[in-house]
């Protein structure tokens, strides 16, 4: 019998861990997490697996913004952000919530920054998980919204999104006002991503409080080319780039924006049943490609994404 060598990689550099969430003794009210902390690339056992990758369950302060057949499993909870987050966890075992606050969009329903700041505290006093926040992706308003979240959600160490290259000194200065973390953003670009970390840093963000976000692509709508990025970051930092040695967020809701997934068309199959399997798939390519923590849609989602996590993991 002939013994084949397992082909290790000896990597020089490791991801680091971020912690999300802070318990009563550290000021908050929850169960903290980490994220990270990879010494090899994703599920090879024999390199470093690092901390076990999360599931986020998606909430939206503006419900009607959303393909419904997504949502469908929470039924009337899709009305009240706290009741959705609630279920979220209770029903569909998510490992945090991420709320975007879609709401503060001044070309839309323009809610003011204070209101949208109290609807994250109710989702906090609903469930014990960690929470993402997001803004409406209006640059101006989402400085101040990010200001009042931070200050009346002081101490439970949220994850605030998101710190782009144009616009990351307010949010910044938020996020370190009451230690939270942070997400930076680049758009599929390693060196833009790079780029990100180096200005975060030099702004006096430390980079055990930043989470990257290279922009996942869902299926069809370039996938590949994301799948290429996130794979180069991952490579990198692993061969010792410090300022690329940071867990990876990856938003695959995404997915659910494109044609296919969604069409009703006989010939293409009961499309709630597509739209699922769109979401899980774009899901399933962020984690090989090197995700640490994943933003998710529909809980049906979710469920495969949890199976084959525990799968690669090998029950871990």
């Amino acid at each position: 019998m002939v013994e084949v060598p397992v082909p290790r990689e000896k990597w020089s550099g490791k991801i680091g861990a971020v912690k999300l969430g802070a318990s009563s003794a550290e000021g908050g009210s929850r169960q903290a997490v980490e994220v990270g902390g990879a010494a090899g690339m994703p599920f090879l056992s024999y390199e470093g697996l690092g901390k076990r990758q999360l599931l986020a369950g998606e909430i939206v302060d503006d419900p009607s913004l959303l393909t419904e057949m997504a949502t469908r499993a929470f039924g009337d909870a899709v009305s009240d952000p706290a009741e959705w987050a609630r279920k979220w966890v209770q029903d569909f075992h998510a490992d945090l919530i991420c709320i975007k606050l879609r709401s503060t969009n001044p070309e839309g329903m323009n809610s003011s920054s204070e209101d949208a700041a109290q609807t994250v505290v109710r989702v906090l006093k609903a469930v014990s998980v960690p929470v993402i926040v997001y803004g409406c992706g209006q640059e101006e308003k989402d400085a101040r919204t990010m200001g009042a979240v931070s200050n009346a959600c002081a101490g439970e160490r949220l994850l605030l999104g998101q710190a782009e290259e144009a616009a990351y000194k307010t949010i910044s200065a938020a996020a370190m006002a009451n230690h939270h973390a942070l997400v930076a953003f680049s758009n599929l670009d390693i060196n833009l991503a790079k780029q990100m970390n180096i200005l975060l840093a030099d702004f006096g963000v430390k980079l055990d409080n930043v989470v990257m976000d290279p922009l996942m692509a869902g299926l069809g709508m370039g996938l590949e080319y994301s799948y290429s990025v996130n794979e180069r970051i991952r490579i990198a930092a692993l061969m010792g780039d410090r300022m690329l040695q940071a867990p990876m967020l990856c938003d695959i809701t995404s997915s659910w924006e494109a044609r296919e997934a969604t069409e009703e068309n006989v010939q293409w199959g009961e499309a709630e049943e597509r739209g699922t399997w769109w979401e899980a798939t774009t899901g399933l390519a962020a984690l090989m490609s090197g995700a640490d923590l994943l933003v998710v849609r529909s809980p049906r989602s979710m469920a495969v994404l949890r199976e084959a996590i525990d799968g690669l993991r090998g029950g871990q």
